[in-house]
């Protein structure tokens, strides 16, 4: 009934021509009558359709189509999602011709029709409708932050998709804004994003120092913490064995919250240096979601090439040298695969010793740590000498009543 009384008014409006400056609130009732009295989703598409003709009608003042038109867009979210989505393309199609004029509405209409696609997980399709919104081409200025906004918006949709290529490609742009951005949610959803494109590029050591610091982010929910400290984790230990590596275990390792989470197990025994077999593992790499799982060039998981360089690490630990034979049953691989993955650790600078392929032994070899572990101790004395200074300077009173108390309890 209340479709039908809409139809008949539009109808009336156009036939009565539309140059009237009654026709901006006549028009505005009857969107207000679409929005609280139209409930089928067939109705509601139909209903709206007719507006946007007539609104988008050439006789109708362009201030005024604007406003009807943004009204609608506004409102666009009160109707049936499944309706809701085909009047957003409607309404793209209807101002094509005249996209100059509509540019902002546009804009509004490609945001929220992204929104549609992303609850529907049609990652896509939400990414490209925001990319057809014309940032740096269009007629209207946009801030900066609502730049960086949308690009972080269509990284995000491609990351989800797992397309990290097209990803990089707008956080490479809002990495441009980031000097300029006043809004600092948004340096933190850009560092969200970089972590997890080096993350799907398999950079998982970059990965793994971006997901620490987000990790300790208060403008971060715990959850969202939480969750960026189990990434770091799984990054830190899928990435290549070596001294960059080992300091972030030791930094997960002593953070207390890690404890918590199942895949401790394997960072203690990786931070430890004790050697690991495959059998140990299992549970930690059904964890591990699809692009953490693909093989390299050789073959091999990346998972088990993390595995593979991480145990001959620890056996330089143990072992002063080795045959290849040796280390390869060791390691539960063949000896010619520990030659080649310990001749590129030692060539990269990731493990000190040499090979002798003549004899087939891989000779490990340990700089002396004990100069620079003097070194860190007497920095670390020096440290604290300063602060005992410092506080000595400014608050002697509460220095000499602490002394008073130590003496009288000791």
């Amino acid at each position: 009934m209340a479709a039908a009384k809409v139809e008949k008014r539009l109808a009336k409006l156009v036939k009565s021509g539309l140059a009237s400056k009654k026709s901006g609130d006549e028009l505005n009732e009857i969107l207000d009558l679409i929005l609280s009295k139209v409930s089928n989703p067939n109705e509601q598409q139909a209903c709206c359709s007719g507006f946007v003709d007539v609104v988008t009608n050439e006789t109708l003042s362009g201030v005024t189509a604007k406003a009807l038109l943004s009204s609608l867009v506004e409102n666009v979210g009160k109707l049936n999602p499944v309706a809701a989505k085909n009047i957003c393309h409607y309404i793209l199609q209807s101002i094509q011709p005249r996209l100059i004029s509509f540019e902002e509405q546009a804009t509004a209409v490609r945001v929220h029709l992204s929104k549609v696609y992303e609850n529907e997980q049609q990652w896509v399709e939400a990414a490209k409708v925001l990319r057809e919104i014309p940032l740096e081409s269009g007629q209207k200025v946009y801030s900066v932050d609502f730049k960086m906004e949308v690009y972080l918006k269509i990284a995000r949709l491609y990351l989800e998709d797992e397309d990290h290529v097209n990803a990089e490609a707008y956080i490479n742009r809002a990495a441009l804004l980031q000097s300029e951005v006043t809004n600092k949610e948004l340096h933190v959803v850009y560092w969200v994003c970089s972590a997890r494109m080096q993350d799907y590029r398999r950079k998982f050591g970059d990965a793994a120092r971006r997901y620490i610091q987000l990790s300790y982010e208060p403008a971060l929910h715990e959850d969202e913490r939480l969750t960026s400290l189990k990434c770091a984790l799984n990054c830190a230990i899928l990435s290549g064995a070596g001294q960059s590596r080992s300091k972030q275990l030791a930094t997960l390792y002593k953070d207390e919250r890690c404890q918590s989470l199942p895949s401790y197990g394997i960072l203690e025994k990786m931070y430890l240096e004790r050697i690991i077999r495959e059998s140990e593992i299992k549970d930690f790499a059904a964890m591990l979601p699809s692009h953490q799982k693909a093989t390299t060039s050789d073959g091999t998981s990346i998972l088990d090439r993390a595995l593979i360089e991480h145990n001959i690490l620890s056996a330089s630990k143990l072992y002063t040298n080795i045959t290849f034979e040796e280390l390869g049953r060791l390691l539960d691989i063949p000896p010619k695969k520990a030659e080649r993955v310990a001749s590129k650790m030692i060539s990269e600078g990731r493990m000190t010793g040499s090979i002798d392929q003549i004899s087939g032994i891989v000779h490990f070899s340990s700089c002396d740590l004990l100069p620079n572990w003097d070194e860190q101790i007497k920095g670390i004395c020096y440290h604290v000498n300063s602060i005992v200074e410092k506080i000595n300077l400014h608050h002697d009173d509460w220095i000499a009543k602490k002394s008073e108390v130590d003496m009288q309890t000791s």
